[in-house]
């Protein structure tokens, strides 16, 4: 019988022990895999959008094709159509949409020219094509300028002359272009009575999807998250360092420890998908800004 009792508690301690090098190995496997993960998290950047648009304008030399005053009248919607019709008889392109900032700015181009007596893409002022737009309220990723000025007897002529010229020609059959705005306007220009026509070509920026930015604060609030389980983790694991495994809190305290092992990896899992998915984002922006 004391053999038998005997016998009991040396199999209790067998146990007891085995319990505790499981727990403790346990513990040690899954702090391992945690690490693992915290590593392969620092190598998952989060995608960088271009943060300098390269914004490109296309100014060929103004056109001054002089010619005798002629009793016609020139019309914006007539330009914008012979120009369509251009693209689409020379190349197959689609139509440009007619765009209300683009015509302002095309406007406001050819009332300064007249005002200031110059015929140059860029004002007295220093303002440039693209600062044109920008400050009619158009935001683009390529932007284009064609100047005429002369005497015509046509819509149709004055678009010709224009694609008689390989630079003005070229602004019209962009094929990135989407977008036009154009004036055409009678005055008075160095003592002579002359028509300007201004056309303005663009590809706005908001043809290209920006990232979303409510993931990029998602992947932010999630690793925060993550770096604060990652401090818990540490000290549980000093913690079990110090406390004999055979102890009663012992299997506790792993327990403890394996439930934010857990948590942390499923949020890792969660980062992870987000920065990709972010990151599909980015790349599909920048590709479309550089015309890819």
């Amino acid at each position: 019988m004391e053999k038998t009792k005997i016998l009991i508690i040396l199999v209790l301690i067998i146990v007891a022990f085995g319990a505790g090098v499981y727990f403790k190995d346990d513990a040690v496997k899954l702090y391992s895999s945690f690490y693992e993960r915290v590593e392969e998290l620092k190598e998952a950047d989060i995608g960088q959008i271009i943060s300098e648009v390269k914004k490109q304008v296309f100014m060929p030399d103004p056109l001054n094709m002089g010619g005798a005053e002629k009793q016609v009248t020139l019309l914006q919607s007539k330009i914008i159509s012979e120009t369509n019709m251009q693209r689409l008889a020379n190349g197959n392109l689609p139509a440009l949409k007619e765009n209300v900032e683009l015509n302002k700015a095309a406007a406001v181009k050819a009332n300064d020219m007249f005002l200031n007596q110059y015929f140059e893409h860029v004002s007295l002022t220093g303002v440039d094509p693209g600062k044109l737009v920008q400050n009619s309220g158009y935001d683009y990723i390529i932007a284009g300028e064609n100047l005429i000025l002369g005497n015509f007897s046509s819509e149709k002529e004055v678009v010709q002359d224009w694609m008689d010229s390989p630079g003005h020609r070229a602004n019209i059959m962009n094929t990135r272009y989407t977008e036009i705005g154009v004036a055409v306007i009678k005055g008075t220009y160095k003592g002579g009575t002359v028509w300007i026509g201004v056309q303005e070509f663009g590809l706005p920026l908001s043809s290209c999807a920006q990232p979303d930015t409510a993931s990029k604060d998602k992947i932010n609030t999630v690793r925060t998250e993550l770096d604060t389980l990652a401090l818990q983790i540490d000290e549980k694991k000093n913690e079990l360092e110090k406390i004999n495994s055979n102890s009663a809190v012992y299997r506790q305290m792993v327990d403890d420890y394996n439930q934010l092992v857990v948590q942390y990896n499923s949020l890792a899992e969660q980062v992870k998908n987000l920065i990709a998915n972010y990151n599909g984002q980015v790349n599909a922006f920048n590709n479309c800004v550089a015309g890819q």
